[in-house]
């Protein structure tokens, strides 16, 4: 049965202003300048400028006794979608004394790019090109190629219309293994490593045997079984010693030496921190970003339509498209000005609370933070922070950090005393750093000497963090 009933209850929503709000602060330095590049070229009641009063600007012509005859107003200029002139959307509104706070970036060609130049020296026929050229795209930006001859046979067949067998692909295939950097167009690391070693001359035995060790010893060599391959190799200790010396110089990703240098790894930092005096001066970085207001034709298009005494159905259209403009206009302004202010007191909050470490560039003076405890101190919300740390950079005198990196739980020592997680991954560190690496430190002998020092840290912690620091395991750090 259907009954009818009256219901109160609260809810929150969230307004389009407030969504474009958390929208804009999840944003960085450089999204937000394309941001506002891309609202300027979408809004045409947004430009580039600072707000003037009509009544200030001597050169400007309008009356404020005049009207604007709306009859000869051509609307339809108005209300298009062109874009505007790629003119309108760059400004030079800094001195040359301004200190330049991004970084130039170098030019260069891809690793893929790299790889085709060379194709011209490979001895192969106009179709075996054409299968050279796959492969070589199939190369991933480490230098291998991690499919199988059945799946690349299969992928020449269908994308290609090309049908080749195995044995001409196990050709074509070592022909661009002889590329440069040695190594390239493997599918494992073990491949990779023969082929460098085969390019090395043959005439030291410490080659021989790295060749042997790593052709037909790999899984005792991955596995660091010293005492087996000394055994199955017939070589002394010293000569395994070299031997792996020969193989630890070695690239095991080809790819990534040309690749990193040519990667876009350029962060514009969103913050800039000096020290002066022995006092912390944070900024923002506005280096890019262009002041806006609002249209003042717009403004006067609109006065103009409102005075007008006969409105027709195009005019009508006309105000409402112009209001619309207007108000988003406004919107993305009082955005903007939000954004600053609100990550400006998020910074604020976050260097007052480790501003030991900001002084210093200690790691070990990092204190124990968590979002809510900057969320408290602000008195925002979780989410807020969250957005501000995850994205954020933040300049300072010992590098550039990410903001998330400071915030860390907190452990007590046997004192009672609150440290940082990223304090006793410091010290971990250390201790790995100073080992005897004929005799590695286990995770559970790193526990023991943390308990000295006064940080009772369980052996599955130990663990835990010593993978955040990417270091291996205690038989994977062992050497000869």
């Amino acid at each position: 049965m259907l009954k009818q009933k009256f219901q109160l209850k609260l809810s929150q929503k969230l307004s389009p202003q407030q969504i474009q709000l958390m929208k804009l602060i999840q944003l960085t330095t450089l999204d937000l300048e394309q941001k506002i590049e891309a609202e300027i070229g979408e809004n045409p009641a947004l430009e580039n400028g600072i707000e003037k009063n009509i009544e200030e600007n001597q050169e400007d012509s309008f009356d404020d006794q005049s009207k604007i005859d709306t009859n000869e107003i051509d609307v339809d200029q108005y209300i298009s979608d062109d874009e505007i002139p790629t003119y309108r959307l760059y400004t030079n509104n800094y001195s040359s004394d301004d200190e330049d706070k991004t970084i130039p970036l170098s030019g260069g060609i891809s690793f893929h790019q790299y790889l085709h130049q060379q194709m011209g020296n490979l001895i192969l026929s106009k179709d075996d090109m054409e299968i050279a050229e796959f492969l070589i795209g199939s190369i991933d930006e480490s230098g291998y190629i991690r499919r199988t001859n059945y799946e690349l046979i299969d992928d020449l067949a269908f994308t290609q219309n090309i049908i080749v067998e195995n044995d001409q692909l196990e050709k074509i295939l070592r022909a661009v293994q002889s590329l440069d950097p040695p190594g390239v167009g493997a599918r494992s690391l073990q491949e990779c490593l023969k082929l460098q070693l085969e390019k090395k001359k043959k005439d030291r035995p410490e080659v021989i045997n790295a060749l042997s060790i790593i052709t037909e010893e790999f899984d005792h060599f991955s596995h660091k079984h010293y005492a087996q391959l000394q055994e199955r190799v017939g070589i002394t200790k010293e000569g395994l010693k070299e031997a792996l010396g020969i193989i630890s110089n070695l690239n095991p990703k080809p790819g990534g030496a040309l690749s990193n240098t040519i990667q876009n790894t350029h962060v514009v930092p969103d913050f800039i921190l000096t020290i002066e005096e022995g006092k912390i001066e944070i900024i923002l970085n506005r280096r890019n970003a262009p002041n806006l207001k609002v249209s003042n034709a717009y403004k006067e298009m609109l006065t103009g339509y409102q005075e007008s005494t006969s409105k027709s159905k195009t005019q009508q259209e006309a105000v409402l498209f112009i209001k619309q403009k207007l108000d988003a206009a406004k919107w993305f302004i009082d955005a903007i000005q939000q954004r600053h202010q609100t990550l400006y007191i998020t910074i604020k909050a976050i260097i007052q609370h480790q501003e030991e470490y900001f002084l210093t560039g200690d790691e070990r003076k990092l204190k124990p933070m968590i979002l809510k405890d900057i969320a408290d101190e602000i008195q925002m919300d979780i989410s807020t922070v969250s957005r501000v740390a995850n994205s954020k950079y933040i300049e300072t005198p010992y590098g550039v950090k990410l903001i998330k990196t400071f915030f860390s739980e907190g452990l007590k020592n046997n004192e009672g005393e609150d440290v940082s997680s990223i304090e006793i991954k410091k010290i971990l560190e250390e201790f790995i750093i100073v080992e005897d690496k004929k005799k590695p430190l286990t995770d559970q002998t790193l526990s023991g000497l943390l308990k000295e020092k006064g940080y009772i840290i369980a052996r599955r912690t130990v663990a835990k963090y010593r993978e955040q620091l990417e270091i291996p395991v205690a038989r994977m750090r062992k050497e000869l």
